[in-house]
């Protein structure tokens, strides 16, 4: 699976100290609030881990899952529900842990299902902007980096949900997924 990377981004030292310095202002902007961490499955699962390890307040946990890619290279513009979460969040300050902000096109989504909940208040945690791909009037409120347009596998991400276990963020060779984007 190495030799379908083309470059490194991130290694793992470099994501893993940035999440510190996020957790940590997390953890004074929640400070005494009732915080409810919600990671936006599958992608955000090692980031979520992470992140939580990092915030020194108290939060609880829960997952969601929602797509618009299906597996795929390119979103497809429909966002589609799998996992809906299972604690209410009515009441609780909700940071939705994601881990990318590209088209913004499932996160729009997201926040509508979830303002129905009524949630005190709704905030976007991401590990990786790409604002280049925006198609959705959606802006993070924490994130890690700003990344420009290419694809991004590891640390969680995936590529027909493969490279997910890579420790570190690469981007993926165009020739192992470039039939996908002429479909």
């Amino acid at each position: 699976m190495f030799k379908d990377i083309e470059k490194i981004l991130f290694d793992e030292k470099t994501l893993l100290n940035a999440i510190k310095q996020l957790g940590k202002k997390i953890s004074k902007d929640y400070k005494n609030k009732n915080l409810f961490l919600l990671s936006v499955l599958k992608g955000s699962i090692v980031f979520m881990s992470d992140l939580m390890r990092n915030i020194s307040t108290h939060c609880i946990i829960d997952f969601m899952c929602a797509s618009s890619y299906e597996g795929g290279f390119k979103t497809k513009g429909v966002v589609k529900i799998t996992k809906d979460i299972d604690i209410s969040v009515c009441g609780y300050d909700l940071l939705i842990v994601e881990d990318i902000l590209d088209s913004g096109l499932t996160l729009s989504y997201i926040l509508s299902f979830l303002k129905n909940k009524k949630p005190k208040s709704i905030k976007i945690c991401t590990l990786f902007d790409k604002p280049s791909r925006r198609q959705a009037d959606v802006e993070a409120d924490y994130k890690c980096f700003e990344i420009p347009d290419e694809f991004i596998v590891g640390y969680g991400f995936d590529y027909k949900e493969k490279y997910r276990n890579l420790p570190f963020i690469g981007v993926l060779k165009k020739d192992v997924y470039e039939l996908d984007v002429l479909h």
